[in-house]
């Protein structure tokens, strides 16, 4: 680290380090750019991955932290930088660095009005294109007459705002989006093929698309604002919806990073019990995946055997939980209740069930001519381009980036289990399939080594009613159904969080549908949209 010092301060000489791990520093804004790119590209540093994009509002000054990984040496990097002028508040984009910095930057200008220097498409992202102010400013007016009910439609502009740097001053010229001679289709905001309410703008040529554009925000809820108005035990129940398929998974980000914040120990136990629930809420997740990609293609009697096998995978978490897709079980330093008597059995019966099931799915959808056709050379999406887009989970590893937080970090006890991280190297709609197709039979294995071996003890410590978390940042992530999904959480002390960030893998999943999708045909949207598998309210937030 440093020599990662030593360099920082050679690029940006004013440059700001605060005591802790991971390495954290304050780089000015107009060196900003500069310094980013040389992090990347020098060979002793290699920050080739951008984790998480997070906008600030600091009272005085507005800016934005960025936290940084090399996927080649392994270290971590967190670098802020910040801007005074609330009234006209700009950075430099980083979005030729990291292809990620694309939307993520977006979004900071929807919510904090930061305009980004060098960024191809200042566009709102999430917010009606007549939204007024900016709602994670601590100023925000959220009166409703500041910004009523509208029920007219929002217009969709053909063109965009690019904001340059000239002598110091931040100049606005217009970039066209799609030109009068261009065909335009909607695919969505309607439910079925897009996986949620997620509209594309799609540009077509005959069949072929020249360009997709991507627009958010149909469930758009607020749940980080409203993170700021909660206590810490309050903030947890709106994780489960988020991916409301990777809920347990994403409860338990939220729990490990309040509970590294306060030092917390969890019960082994409850560490067993977590990892338990975390994989069999990817089996439900992967076996709805399979369900709905091959109800894409047209195979609908598919879709019924991926379904029938998922109510099993449900009905053992309700009977544990009470709850089958919202769960509402970890909690901070546990879980809110012990296993039911009858899930060691059950999830027994599963492991022997399942893999019968299986080899039909093969014979019946993954051998078919037809879906192999369909799915083969399609969307190929690069290793390189998946570590610039943040494309993580099985999407990346489909590409030959060995990403798994279960590896990279091991959290629960999946430091005791043994597994296989599913890599393959094609990186097409095929091998994003058979990735999560493998993934199933894994969690299978994880759990049979998991569950005859779950200790006696507490599932839960005491914490007291009201949590004040040190004041501070933290950051934990999990490897949820769909990737990494990390919680950045910055605290002043208070029992309300200052600011609370999700880092959501499936906007990176939209972010290179254009990248995938452009040359080909209008039917191969479908493939590649199902074989990402992003879930709409994870993206929203």
């Amino acid at each position: 680290m440093n020599k990662i010092k030593d360099k920082l301060a050679l690029w940006a000489p004013s440059v700001v380090f605060a005591e802790g791990e991971p390495l954290t520093a304050t780089v000015p804004a107009d060196r900003f750019h500069d310094t980013a790119r040389n992090l990347k590209e020098d060979p002793d540093t290699r920050f080739d991955y951008l984790v998480c994009l997070t906008g600030m509002d600091w009272g005085e000054t507005l800016g934005a932290v960025y936290h940084l990984r090399s996927t080649e040496l392994g270290h971590e990097i967190v670098l802020r930088t910040e801007t005074a002028d609330r009234e006209n508040p700009c950075l430099q984009s980083v979005s030729d660095v990291w292809e990620t910095a694309n939307l993520n930057e977006r979004e900071v200008f929807d919510f904090f009005g930061i305009r980004f220097t060098g960024h191809p498409d200042m566009r709102r992202l999430f917010l009606r294109t007549d939204w007024e102010g900016y709602p994670l400013r601590k100023d925000y007016d959220a009166s409703p007459e500041v910004n009523p009910v509208r029920l007219e439609n929002d217009e969709s502009p053909d063109t965009t705002t690019v904001w340059e740097e000239r002598d110091g001053k931040a100049v606005a010229s217009e970039r066209v989006i799609f030109d009068d001679s261009e065909y335009v289709v909607n695919i969505g905001p309607q439910h079925p093929a897009t996986h949620g309410v997620l509209r594309f703008r799609v540009s077509l040529e005959g069949e072929i698309i020249k360009k997709v554009d991507v627009n958010c925000g149909y469930i758009h809820r607020g749940i980080e604002k409203m993170c700021e108005g909660l206590t810490y035990p309050q903030t947890l129940a709106l994780t489960d919806r988020l991916d409301y398929l990777s809920a347990h998974q994403n409860r338990h980000a939220l729990c490990m990073c309040i509970e590294k914040a306060m030092g917390i120990e969890v019960p082994e136990r409850a560490q067993y019990i977590r990892t338990i629930m975390d994989e069999l809420n990817r089996l439900s997740s992967h076996l709805l995946f399979w369900s709905t990609l091959c109800m894409d293609l047209g195979a609908l009697t598919a879709f019924f055997y991926g379904f029938r096998d998922r109510e099993k995978v449900l009905d053992m978490m309700e009977e544990t939980t009470g709850g089958r897709l919202i769960q509402n079980y970890n909690v901070i330093g546990g879980v809110m209740a012990d296993i039911h008597p009858n899930l060691v059995k059950r999830i027994k019966e599963f492991i022997a069930y399942l893999p019968k099931m299986l080899e039909e799915y093969d014979e019946v959808f993954t051998g078919n001519v037809i879906a192999r056709s369909r799915m083969q050379g399609i969307g190929i999406l690069p290793k390189d381009v998946a570590v610039s887009y943040g494309v993580t989970g099985p999407s990346g590893r489909a590409s030959g980036w060995h990403c798994d937080v279960r590896k990279l970090k091991p959290y629960g006890v999946y430091d005791k289990v043994d597994f296989r991280e599913i890599v393959r190297t094609g990186g097409d709609t095929f091998d994003r399939y058979l990735v999560r197709v493998d993934e199933i039979r894994e969690s299978l294995h994880i759990l049979e080594q998991l569950v005859d071996n779950i200790p006696q003890g507490d599932y839960a410590v005491k914490t007291k009613p009201i949590i004040r978390v040190p004041e501070g940042c933290y950051f934990s992530s999990v490897e949820a159904s769909r990737g990494e999904f990390g919680v950045y959480i910055e605290s002043r002390g208070d029992k309300y969080p200052y600011r609370v960030k999700f880092r959501s893998p499936g906007l990176p999943l939209v972010a290179v549908v254009d990248r995938l999708a452009s040359g080909g045909k209008i039917a191969d949207l479908i493939a590649v949209g199902g074989s990402l598998d992003y879930v709409v309210p994870d993206i929203d937030r």
